[in-house]
């Protein structure tokens, strides 16, 4: 079939089974609250973060707004973790959100390495802003997937009819 593209069928991002734990999870409410609390903890962090590279000032409320920043990281990945074990029988890597999960290793990593870097004193406060400045640019491509993936499984949800061509 030279010069025709073959048609490709959606491939569904849960099973029966899988949605129906994932819309009986206690942890899908948990993900819920936190995706957006961690949000606005972002929002505060990064505008602290520039504030300090631009101006010099405020270096303790901007490393404070990336230590929970972090926490709250942590704690989204914590329970993200065992929302997969729930609606995916899998901790982490599951099919439907194997990249997502990959990147969100690397947004880990990025945050880490600020802790590290901050608790050890090593680097300059520029260079560890910068550091978490880079685990915040990952966060927003991890963000971006998930809200895709989020889309996706709303697009999932409706009936065969009311889904666009």
């Amino acid at each position: 079939m030279l010069g025709q593209q073959a048609a490709v069928a959606p491939v569904a991002l849960y099973t029966d089974a899988q949605r129906k734990r994932r819309d009986e999870s206690r942890w899908t409410v948990v993900q819920g609250v936190l995706a957006p609390v961690q949000f606005v903890i972002f929002g505060i962090s990064l505008f602290l973060v520039i504030r300090f590279l631009v101006t010099g000032s405020g270096e303790a409320s901007a490393e404070l707004s990336i230590l929970i920043k972090t926490g709250a990281l942590y704690t989204i990945m914590i329970t993200g973790s065992i929302w997969e074990k729930v609606v995916f029988d899998e901790w982490l890597f599951a099919k439907a959100f194997f990249w997502e999960d990959v990147f969100s290793m690397v947004v880990l990593a990025l945050h880490t390495t600020y802790l590290v870097m901050l608790f050890n004193n090593w680097g300059s406060p520029q260079l560890q802003m910068y550091i978490a400045l880079a685990g915040y640019a990952a966060y927003i491509i991890n963000a971006g997937q998930f809200l895709y993936k989020l889309r996706l499984a709303r697009l999932g949800a409706l009936p065969p009819s009311a889904k666009k061509p």
